[in-house]
């Protein structure tokens, strides 16, 4: 076998005919190239969410730890950036290990992708209405404000794989399998969060808890068809 082939089984009894070293030194190159084509988007929402963090202004008469209060005080804003950025970081790994599945694009394929990418770049502002409302009266119109977006993001990726699957955008070694298996996964996730939308009307932690527990799902979703072949850097 060729030191560019490999053969890939998804799921917990997965099996890789590389050895190790070699399977190392392609996961070094793939993640450089990953890096080096990095989405501007990406970077601009990531960017944003951290400018929602302000600096304490306490004035210089202050003491007695009054720094470190104000600095705990603002525990929602941490929360809700360390919870967005993962949701853009999975965000981005999709959509990288979705695009190895396309061969070819077209204006449909444009706006659906589009759309997905005006999404994304929208989550800093739901992110700085959680941080600035978690700890009020107000939080469970934050966390289904935030919980809402996340509806019309996974909606947005249900309308990307429809038109890349329906318009025969899908390289020909994408088996049906793995098409199930995207297709399930993507449909779950409008269920998902319009359920946990709902229930933070009542109890924002359980809902908010309810939106990041699709992290998983995520993650450990597989993109690849049972037999793929790696591509040369």
């Amino acid at each position: 076998m060729n030191a560019q082939e490999r053969v890939i089984e998804c799921g917990p009894e997965g099996k890789q005919s590389a050895t190790w070293l070699d399977a190392v030194w392609r996961d070094t190159r793939y993640a450089a190239r990953v890096l080096r084509r990095s989405p501007r988007f990406t970077i601009t929402a990531l960017t944003l969410l951290i400018l929602e963090i302000s600096i304490p202004h306490e004035g210089p008469h202050d003491a007695g730890g009054t720094l470190w209060a104000a600095l705990a005080a603002r525990w929602p804003s941490y929360l809700a950036f360390v919870m967005s950025f993962f949701v853009i970081l999975i965000t981005w790994v999709n959509h990288h290990e979705l695009m190895r599945l396309v061969r070819a694009v077209d204006y449909p394929f444009l706006f659906a992708n589009g759309f997905v990418l005006l999404m994304v770049t929208f989550v800093p502002f739901p992110t700085a209405v959680l941080a600035q409302h978690l700890a009020t009266p107000e939080a469970a119109a934050a966390v289904a404000f935030y919980c809402a977006t996340f509806v019309i993001i996974s909606l947005s990726w249900v309308w990307l794989f429809h038109t890349i699957h329906h318009r025969g955008l899908l390289h020909a070694d994408v088996d049906a399998a793995t098409v199930a298996r995207i297709r399930r996964a993507y449909a779950a996730g409008p269920i998902v969060y319009s359920i946990s939308t709902l229930v933070a009307f009542f109890q924002p932690v359980l809902g908010l808890a309810l939106n990041t527990s699709l992290w998983l799902l995520w993650i450990r979703l597989c993109y690849q068809s049972t037999h793929v072949a790696s591509d040369a850097v």
